[in-house]
């Protein structure tokens, strides 16, 4: 079985129509104190250790994802992050990656995800939207995706990397661009399908 864990309950649907059968957790406040420097591991912990039992764990959340993963030994099942595979795909698919963001907090540990995959030709860009996210926290997600939308077209990249979750409706707006552009919740569950799959994966 495959669990997620969110710190926005607007990814349920998103990942939940990918895997219908899943289970599900979300902690706000999570984020809300990672993003203050609150020291959110002990509760991280927990919160994972809920979802089992699991076969495996995703943690969608792109700040949190370096750290669930490394609490993976203590919860006894693999923890994936959602964004890795889409980190591994960008570098593969070009040499100037615009990493759009619409929070401060997801740039250190996205960028040190994409660096782990990075070729000697390869160029990390921040491309930061970060007045949409008042967007989506007020729930406005059809605005929060048209703004997302509307900043990486300004982008000059060969490849665009949405950086969160919440960000992977605008990819639908921008299917005219004639270059990748990279969400994560799609290949995150097939990922973790192919974990499922591998009896001899080990976290």
């Amino acid at each position: 079985m495959i669990a997620f864990l969110h710190t926005s309950p607007a990814h349920v649907p998103t990942f939940g129509a990918l895997a219908p059968d899943a289970r599900h957790l979300v902690d706000e406040s999570l984020l809300t104190d990672a993003r203050a420097g609150i020291d959110v591991r002990d509760r991280l912990l927990a919160r994972l250790q809920a979802l089992t039992p699991a076969d495996v764990i995703v943690c969608t959340c792109s700040t949190l994802g370096a750290l669930a993963v490394s609490l993976s030994p203590s919860v006894g099942v693999p923890i994936l992050r959602a964004d890795e595979p889409m980190a591994a795909a960008a570098v593969a698919a070009g040499r100037r990656i615009a990493v759009v963001v619409t929070m401060e907090s997801t740039v250190g540990p996205t960028l040190a995800l994409l660096q782990s995959y990075a070729r000697p030709e390869t160029e990390l860009v921040v491309a930061r939207c970060l007045y949409a996210w008042p967007l989506f926290e007020a729930g406005d997600l059809e605005g929060y995706a048209r703004v997302v939308a509307d900043y990486a077209r300004t982008v000059d990249a060969d490849v665009i990397v949405l950086a969160q979750a919440s960000m992977a409706p605008a990819a639908d707006l921008l299917a005219d661009l004639a270059k990748p552009v990279l969400t994560s919740p799609r290949s995150a569950v097939a990922w973790a399908r192919a974990v499922l799959s591998d009896p001899h994966y080990r976290s």
